[in-house]
């Protein structure tokens, strides 16, 4: 018989990453934020002016589920969408100066909620279990298949 199901790497992967989504949210919904839109942040912030599309694909969602969160974060008045493309179609997409202030308030919570999971944990523990995690989406993002 295998290894049980709920002590597999894939399993405790998706765990931990349910887990700590959901009390992200739990501790971004104060501040007006959900995980996704603090993602949307995130990526902007890295990347300034980047296209919807280079959005989407660094916050691992599609183009639909990323106008849907654009939207409520330019109504919060935390993005701002260019008027013209800058090239091609697409509109560069920017934060703005209140989408900065919220994005550090936000990596704060954040920060709290990967403290809590990695309590007990030697510094040297989390740069192994970082450099260990950066294989396997290596591993699974590898053209050779």
């Amino acid at each position: 018989m295998g290894q049980e199901t709920t002590h597999r790497p894939g399993y405790l992967v998706k765990r931990v990453q349910q887990a700590f989504r959901q009390m992200s949210d739990e501790l971004l919904r104060p501040i007006g934020l959900s995980m996704s839109q603090y993602a949307v942040l995130v990526a902007l912030a890295e990347k300034p002016g980047a296209s919807s599309a280079e959005v989407a694909r660094r916050c691992f969602v599609t183009r639909q589920s990323l106008r849907d969160v654009l939207t409520g974060l330019k109504t919060a008045g935390l993005v701002a969408v260019a008027e013209e493309a800058s090239t091609g179609r697409a509109r560069p997409v920017r934060l703005t100066a209140s989408g900065e202030a919220r994005l550090e308030e936000a990596h704060r919570v954040v920060g709290e909620v990967e403290e809590r999971m990695l309590t007990g944990m030697s510094e040297t523990d989390r740069r192994r279990l970082a450099a260990l995690l950066s294989t396997c989406a290596e591993n699974l993002a590898s053209d050779d298949r």
